[in-house]
Parts: structure tokens; C-alpha cells; sequence
């Protein structure tokens, strides 16, 4: 297959493309081979078993691989073995704007800011401290966790409240300082 986005007269987009389970390295792979500009975000884990631990490599966004194409090639891209369709929005396929690859691509930029931790769990109204990123030093009380990666951190500040949306590897439970209050 020739190079499909070599056409400069289709304007290209990006697009999500899926994939079988656990078959995103292999299906960007193949795309790049066939000369699509294909991007696929990974992640490194630390998963543990009872006699070791271990670095894994996935990706970001389970099942996605992200491609820029023009339309007609797009269909060309799902060609690929290991491909099961294209993410749609009202019955087309939906165009991911370059902004959000962009996003992606800075936010992995620091892998270190996306390794997972396994079985990071705070409770409601849990004190809790930002460690990383924009927000490092914020304070604040856990208010809700937001599905497996983030959690919703409200901080009270001159008679206002705000919650912010951190990822879990960001936050870290603040230790609490007991001070005694003897008198002599």
C-alpha cells in the first residue's frame, strides 16, 4: 500500500480507531507500516504479583489508536488486521481535533506523571494533598473518585469552595501532625 496521506489535496484529520482487546501495539504498528501517521499513547504500570513486581507498558486509552488521514483513506486504515471500527459521532466517523492530540502528546511527554499505581483508594472527605502538576501543594478534601484514574479535590479558599479534577498518581494522602495540648 502506498503512502495514504501523501494526497495533499484531501484535507487529513485524526480519528480513533478500534481495536480488538489487548491489539493496539500491533495494529499501530501495522499502520505505520502501511504509511498512515498513527499515534498510540502508552502508559507504564507497575503490576505485582506474590513474587514480583513488574513495569508493563500499555496504552492510555484501552482499544483506540489514533490515526491522521483523510477521509477516503480512513477506510483503507480499517483494512488493517486487528481493526474493528471507528469511533462515530451521529452516525459518522467522529474527527478528533489537533488540540487533543497535541494535549496527549504533552501529557506524555513526562511518563513518570503517568505511571499507574495499583490500589490507590481515599475515601470521601479524606484530607489530601496535590504532589504533582499544576496544582502541587494544593490541600484539599477528597470529594469523589472519578472512575479508576482521577478523583475530585475540593479546596477551600477565602470563603469559596472549588474542586478540582487531579489525576489518582497526583494526589497523595496528607499525613496528619498530632500536636499535644498538655499544659504544665
Amino acid at each position: 500500500m502506498n503512502s495514504p496521506n501523501n494526497n495533499s489535496q484531501y484535507p487529513t484529520n485524526w480519528y480513533a480507531i478500534y481495536t480488538k482487546p489487548r491489539a493496539e501495539k500491533k495494529v499501530f504498528e501495522r499502520l505505520a507500516l502501511n504509511g498512515f501517521n498513527a499515534y498510540l499513547p502508552l502508559v507504564t504500570s507497575v503490576r505485582e504479583w506474590s513474587d514480583r513486581k513488574k513495569k508493563i507498558v500499555t496504552p492510555l486509552i484501552s482499544s483506540y489508536v489514533f490515526v491522521n488521514t483523510n477521509y477516503d483513506e480512513l477506510f483503507n486504515a480499517l483494512a488493517i488486521q486487528g481493526t474493528s471500527g471507528i469511533l462515530r459521532f451521529l452516525g459518522k466517523p467522529a474527527i478528533i481535533r489537533d488540540h487533543e492530540i497535541e494535549n496527549l502528546k504533552i501529557l506524555m511527554n513526562d511518563s513518570e506523571q503517568f505511571t499507574l499505581l495499583e490500589n490507590k483508594t481515599f475515601e470521601k472527605g479524606e484530607e489530601v494533598e496535590v504532589i504533582k502538576g499544576p496544582f502541587t501543594g494544593l490541600i484539599g478534601q477528597s470529594v469523589s473518585i472519578q472512575g479508576k484514574h482521577r478523583i475530585i479535590v475540593e479546596i477551600e479558599a477565602v470563603g469559596s469552595k472549588m474542586a478540582v479534577n487531579v489525576p489518582l498518581t497526583f494526589v497523595k494522602k496528607k499525613i496528619q501532625h498530632i500536636t499535644s495540648n498538655k499544659v504544665f
